[in-house]
Formats: structure tokens, C-alpha cells, sequence
């Protein structure tokens, strides 16, 4: 039992272990075969920690640079820390103290997705709203279709979890997974649909008016009186199969035509307040990072979160739009947001 200078990986794990089950060193040293001294080197050592790291002084920021920070922060967004000390010409300074500065001042955020306005399109946008200024509101049907995913939109699977605890696993598929197209409308206090369209089934002009006959017009549009039909304004936006000749035609033979059909300025996703409705059932069914293993899953999720939307919150999205044509004038045809 000859003194060695170190103990091997494995030597190191069995004395943990036998210190665990309450071996003294002594019997661990007879079990490994190795020498007292050595073991009990071992454990005064394991005992002491690792030493505490020295701290080096940090680089004060003076108030005038703070101030300069500030600015520049303001002038660039989305840019890093560094980026935006370097423009300072404030060196030196780890990246932890620049982060803590920056947390007093400004928040990490992401860049909003927006369509691209013109000039051209901010004057139509414009000449919308002086056009609808004095409609009533709550006669116009609100439209729109939105996909739904498997997984969710990207980032939506990001939270808060607490110290110690392990994330909870997320499917990575090797293919997508696909979605579901839906659309709905909304009405004053009202949900229209939501409605499915059908797995596989591209929305030309055809496909459109087909799916309009099978699901708004026979199971919605039908039942109401001929005064509702009489002042009923109808809102879609200008998507191919929207705004072609053949679904416009289309649409005028079932009485939906001239002032009927509202006109719908380009790139203004910000204007339909159904868009705000479609945030609401998002969020619901991809709360905590839920994923969905099927179509049909994900499709029954929509059902039951539209059916949690109540007419409350629906009548405030429909009750906003004098709001938007005042800040589309206001803004002279800029994007409002939503």
C-alpha cells in the first residue's frame, strides 16, 4: 500500500460514494487499497471548496455618459450593448455592467412585422378613412383567415421556470407538421365561425366563393331577417381570391355589392380589428408552450378558444374603429399598429 501522488477519476468517485453510505477514511483507504494520508487529503481538500473568484474593480460610468448612452440607445434600435457603448466611446466595460445600465433605460424586444407603406398606399389608406368616417360600425362584418400551426408561431415556447427545475421537452419534427386555414368574421358583439377549411384545398377565386356558399351563407348568412341582409357591409381584405373579378361577381349576385362590399385599402392588416381576435385565440392555444400532435387536436383547440370569446370582448375589437380612422388621419396613412 505504497503512498501515490493522485488519485484516478474512478478512486475519486468510489470515495464520494463510500463517504455517502458513512465509511470512514480509514476503511476507505483498506477498500481502495491505498495509502491514509492520500485519502484524507482527498476530503480536507474536497471539504475546503473551490476559492471564491476575486472580483476586478468595475469601470464607473459617469452621468454625462449615461445620459450619452441613453441617447444613443434611442437612436438605435435593436442594436447591441456593445454597439451602442462603442458609439459612445465608452470601452472597457464587461458586457454584465452594460446589460445592468441598459435594464434602467431600455428593454430587449423584438423587431414588429409590419407590410411596407408607400406613399401611394398612405393616401389610399387616408382616402379609406375619410370614406367610412360616418359609417356605423357595428352593421360592417369583419373577415379574415388565419393559419394555425402544430407548434405555434417561432418563440412563443419561451417562459419563466424556476431554479433547479429542467424545461419541459418540446416535439422536433423532422417534416413541420402542416396547419389548419380558418376563418371567421365578427359582427358587433358576434362571432361568425370560426369555420375549417378543408385539409389540402388552395383558396383560388373558385374555392373561395365555394367555401363562403357551404359554410358562411348556408350556416350563418341565411338565417337572418331581409332588414339585416339590407344593411349588412361586408369586409374582406384584397387577397388574390378575394378581390378578383370572378369572386367579386360572385359576390354581387347574393346582394353583396357596391356600397355592401366594403372597398379595403393595401397593406392595412392594422385596420381589421379581427386580427386583435385571432391574437386572443392564439395566445390561448399555445399558452405554456403547447404543441399538438394533429390537425384535428389543433382545430378543436380554435373551436374551444373562440367559444371562450364572449360578445363583450368582441364588441370592444368592432367598437375601436372610429378609434383606427382617427390615428390613420392623425398619422396621414402611417401604420397604426394594433
Amino acid at each position: 500500500m505504497g503512498q501515490k501522488k493522485d488519485l484516478t477519476g474512478s478512486e475519486k468517485s468510489k470515495i464520494v460514494r463510500y463517504l455517502a453510505e458513512g465509511c470512514s477514511s480509514l476503511k476507505i483507504a483498506k477498500l481502495l487499497k491505498r495509502d491514509h494520508r492520500t485519502i484524507k487529503r482527498f476530503i480536507q481538500n474536497s471539504q475546503q471548496g473551490r476559492k471564491k473568484r476575486v472580483e476586478k474593480p468595475r469601470r464607473k460610468i459617469t452621468a454625462h455618459e449615461l445620459r450619452k448612452v441613453k441617447r444613443a440607445a434611442a437612436k438605435m434600435p435593436l442594436a447591441t450593448s456593445l454597439a451602442i457603448f462603442q458609439s459612445c466611446n465608452i470601452t472597457v466595460v464587461p458586457k454584465s455592467t452594460r446589460c445592468a445600465i441598459l435594464r434602467d433605460m431600455a428593454e430587449v424586444r423584438k423587431a414588429e412585422r409590419r407590410p411596407p407603406l408607400n406613399k401611394t398606399h398612405k393616401l389610399k389608406r387616408q382616402d379609406w378613412a375619410k370614406k367610412y368616417l360616418k359609417t356605423d360600425f357595428s352593421k360592417v362584418l369583419w373577415t379574415d383567415e388565419m393559419r394555425v400551426s402544430l407548434d405555434g408561431p417561432d418563440g412563443w415556447a419561451r417562459g419563466w421556470i424556476g431554479k433547479g427545475q429542467r424545461a419541459p421537452v418540446r416535439l422536433r419534427r423532422q417534416q413541420g407538421g402542416g396547419g389548419v386555414l380558418v376563418w371567421a368574421g365578427i359582427i358587433k358583439d358576434e362571432l361568425v365561425g370560426p369555420f375549417r377549411v378543408e385539409d389540402g384545398v388552395k383558396l383560388n377565386s373558385q374555392s373561395y366563393c365555394q367555401f363562403l356558399e357551404d359554410t358562411f351563407f348556408k350556416q350563418w348568412y341565411r338565417k337572418k331577417s331581409a332588414s339585416f341582409k339590407k344593411n349588412m357591409i361586408f369586409m374582406q381584405d384584397n387577397a388574390p381570391s378575394h378581390a378578383s373579378k370572378y369572386s367579386t361577381a360572385w359576390l354581387a349576385r347574393k346582394g353583396i355589392k357596391e356600397e355592401k362590399l366594403m372597398t379595403w385599402p393595401p397593406c392595412s392588416p392594422d385596420l381589421n380589428p379581427i386580427e386583435n381576435l385571432w391574437s386572443i385565440i392564439k395566445c390561448e392555444i399555445y399558452k405554456e408552450g403547447k404543441q399538438y400532435t394533429s390537425l384535428n387536436s389543433v382545430w378543436e383547440a380554435v373551436v374551444a378558444a373562440a367559444r371562450n370569446v364572449d360578445g363583450e370582448q368582441i364588441k370592444t375589437l368592432t367598437e375601436s374603429m372610429d378609434g383606427r380612422l382617427l390615428s390613420v388621419l392623425a398619422k396621414k396613412g402611417g401604420y397604426i399598429g394594433r
